[in-house]
């Protein structure tokens, strides 16, 4: 039986087989049985981590561990508020916070994570905030037509558990963004997430 473990780009964490290119962590959500109680996260550092890292093996939310949490790719990842791993992702976490700090100055990484963490929510709910579509950046995450969106290559994907589907025209006016927007603003400076292949990219 799937546990509850995967994150969706609205920020839900659900029960859904499929794993996705990532998984994330927030501090331990679960009890012993694997049960996740009503907390979404015990610190500000949520991040993205690879699947596999120099061999490191471990039991899937074994009792009194982090909760491993998985997205489809890096893009749903900071939709739902993470940034990079500084240890098992440095290469991308580096690239992140040169891109913040051309944007915000240069910040330490708890520094970042506060800043992330204010932006993310709005009490325990996700944060969203409305933009012209046309002027989202690359691999931001947005609401079209009540359904989780990837702005890609000036086109929209709709999101799903296991991929991405076909590009369809950018909505006219503004859309509801998923991305929180500091994030946002470090797309706009040039930094991008990985992306699942099915948006049509090569696999990671």
């Amino acid at each position: 039986m799937a546990r509850q473990n995967r994150v969706w780009p609205t920020g839900e964490i659900v029960a859904h087989p499929a794993r996705g290119l990532f998984m994330g962590n927030r501090g331990c959500l679960h009890d012993g049985a694997g049960t996740l109680g009503a907390a979404r996260w015990r610190h500000r550092a949520w991040i993205t981590c690879a699947l596999a890292f120099k061999g490191r093996r471990r039991a899937l939310m074994a009792p009194g561990r982090y909760t491993e949490l998985f997205f489809l790719d890096e893009a749903v990842a900071c939709a739902a508020g993470h940034r990079p791993c500084a240890e098992c992702r440095r290469a991308a976490w580096q690239g992140f916070a040169a891109a913040w700090a051309s944007v915000f100055g240069a910040m330490r990484a708890a520094e970042i994570d506060r800043a992330l963490h204010a932006a993310r929510l709005e009490g325990r709910s996700q944060r969203r905030h409305m933009a012209e579509a046309a002027t989202l950046p690359e691999g931001t995450m947005a609401l079209i037509g009540g359904a989780a969106h990837l702005i890609r290559q000036g086109q929209a994907l709709r999101w799903g558990p296991e991929g991405y589907g076909a590009p369809t025209p950018l909505p006219r006016g503004p859309v509801t963004v998923l991305t929180p927007e500091p994030v946002i603003a470090v797309l706009r400076a040039g930094w991008r997430p990985v992306l699942h292949p099915s948006a049509g990219v090569a696999a990671p």
